[in-house]
């Protein structure tokens, strides 16, 4: 009986702590404001964006602003459990009385967003769960792509899975969410991930002990024997706005 319950209990725990794989499907949306217009955008999903958003089935990921913000931008990422899922939400969003009200009550001195960008994502499977998160401090967030060499993606990906997100923990930096982006040409997917640290000074400093670190330097050269596997990193570093879930 004792040995019963052993193995029940042991068997409870592994799957416990077995990783289900997210598969909701991620939309990053960039709203780009007019000249003197972000303050208004903040306003609106202060007040009453986000809730409308909860009210259609959305779920509000994070939101950001860049640190160097020079084209007024607001960063933010919705989940939805499907794409069928997110054009329905979308459409009735969209027609929905009170969020046409608030529209048009909030740009009654003028447009407030002059261009919006969409990127499509999937979590991979070695992201952290993505969930609403606050420290005691408000962190700097740092959104990286990573694009491939062609047909590379796959080797990025293991880079990552197996050795770069324990060196970034290593070195101070917090994983929060790793994704794959879904090109609508049907080319090869980018790596996007957001990581956090104390400051962008601090990030900073994290990068360079990162790349100094023998174990980095083994892992980089390699899984770069037969070339290099990245041929393009973009970075940006961004605040959380005070409505973000994660901040």
């Amino acid at each position: 009986m004792k040995k019963f319950l052993l193995l029940s209990l042991l068997s409870i725990s592994l799957f416990s702590f077995a990783k289900k794989p997210d598969t909701r499907y991620f939309e990053m949306r960039i709203y780009y404001c007019h000249p003197g217009r972000l303050d208004a955008l903040l306003q609106r999903f202060t007040n009453h964006t986000t809730k409308i958003f909860e009210k259609h089935g959305m779920t509000n990921v994070g939101y950001w602003i860049p640190n160097n913000n020079t084209e007024n931008a607001l960063y933010y990422i919705l989940a939805y459990p499907t794409q069928a899922a997110r054009d329905s939400s979308w459409k009735h969003f969209g027609a929905d009385p009170e969020w046409k009200e608030v529209a048009k009550k909030s740009e009654e001195s003028g447009k407030i967003v002059a261009k919006v960008t969409s990127i499509f994502m999937n979590a991979t499977d070695f992201s952290p769960k993505i969930k609403a998160s606050k420290s005691d401090a408000d962190r700097t967030f740092e959104m990286r792509t990573y694009t491939a060499a062609p047909d590379k993606l796959p080797n990025v990906l293991a880079r990552f899975r197996d050795y770069t997100t324990k060196l970034f923990k290593k070195h101070g930096m917090d994983n929060i969410a790793y994704f794959t982006t879904i090109p609508k040409d049907g080319s090869q997917s980018k790596l996007l991930y957001f990581i956090a640290h104390k400051s962008e000074a601090d990030g900073k400093a994290s990068f360079d002990a990162f790349r100094k670190d023998p174990n980095w330097i083994k892992v980089k050269e390699e899984s770069e024997k037969d070339g290099k596997i990245v041929e393009k990193t973009e970075s940006i570093y961004m605040s959380p706005t005070t409505f973000s879930t994660i901040r």
